[in-house]
């Protein structure tokens, strides 16, 4: 069995049974980990302690939402500039219009499932996958089955079976159930890093992944608001970093898993400095 992030076999330094407490606090040992957290609640804080914040935080948070699905969409090849995605309201064209239309949904969509999110993940999961995937007409909203192809082509990692996927994507929602102490971002980075190594549904999983991402770091109380948005914060660091993090996610080392929370936490950190920025500007009366 794997030992990747959430899965009924976690990964080494937090291998514990059942009864023995909580897999995803004891990755906040991981080392490195600690500091994250804390650097991304600095982060956080920055932006909500803004005098901006408290006159205008809904415009904070719609821009986030925008500026978050344009992140998203360039990780899965639609990498627009930011005026595009405002100019555009037709997104039924090509494949790149296609995949950030899903993104714009999937952001859109995210805010109306944070309630259902901590008592049925699986059921959320679906519901994202079925909006991303309103162009398609079969294959949506469930998990893959055994000999189905799966259209994720900037994530050459090795698929999981679909009985593999299946197990570890009810060990996920287990844990998301379940609850406990682990800090947003490490829960955050676990629900993201599995469901792209798992890629459970057969298109759509890198949208989905980082939407599920956003539930966490929104639902957790840690960003409530959504203004800071880690998918800014994944393109800006790059497609290759984030593949080779979600690499060492993968791997199940110590230091990969480490590693690969580390770079969400960045990501978080970005999409805080992203809107932090937007905050000068509105002061400014820039924008």
């Amino acid at each position: 069995m794997s030992t990747t992030g959430a899965t009924a076999d976690p990964p080494p330094g937090s291998r514990k049974s059942p009864s023995s407490g909580d897999p995803l606090a004891a990755l906040g040992s991981l080392p490195g980990v600690a500091e994250s957290v804390e650097s991304v609640r600095k982060a956080v804080d920055r932006v909500y302690g803004h005098r901006v914040m408290r006159r205008r935080s809904n415009e904070i948070t719609s821009e986030a939402a925008l500026r978050g699905a344009r992140g998203s969409a360039a990780l899965s090849g639609a990498d627009w500039a930011l005026e595009e995605v405002r100019r555009r309201s037709d997104f039924s064209g090509d494949d790149e219009a296609r995949t950030m239309g899903a993104a714009l949904r999937l952001t859109a969509e995210a805010g109306q499932l944070l309630s259902i999110w901590r008592q049925s993940p699986l059921r959320v999961l679906a519901r994202l996958h079925l909006v991303a995937a309103a162009d398609k007409a079969e294959r949506v909203g469930r998990p893959r089955q055994e000999g189905e192809p799966v259209d994720e082509p900037f994530i050459g990692l090795p698929l999981p079976s679909a009985a593999e996927a299946h197990g570890r994507l009810e060990g996920l929602s287990e844990l998301v159930i379940a609850g406990g102490s682990a800090p947003a971002l490490v829960t955050a980075a676990v629900v993201h890093g599995e469901l792209l190594a798992l890629r459970p549904f057969a298109s759509h999983n890198g949208l989905v992944a980082r939407t599920a991402e956003r539930i966490v770091l929104i639902g957790s109380g840690l960003d409530p608001k959504s203004v800071c948005p880690a998918e800014v914060g994944h393109a800006e660091l790059g497609q290759a970093a984030y593949l080779r993090a979600l690499e060492g996610y993968v791997s199940g080392t110590v230091e990969g898993v480490a590693a690969w929370i580390a770079h969400c936490g960045r990501a978080v950190e970005l999409g805080a400095r992203e809107s932090t920025a937007v905050c000068e500007a509105l002061q400014r009366g820039a924008a």
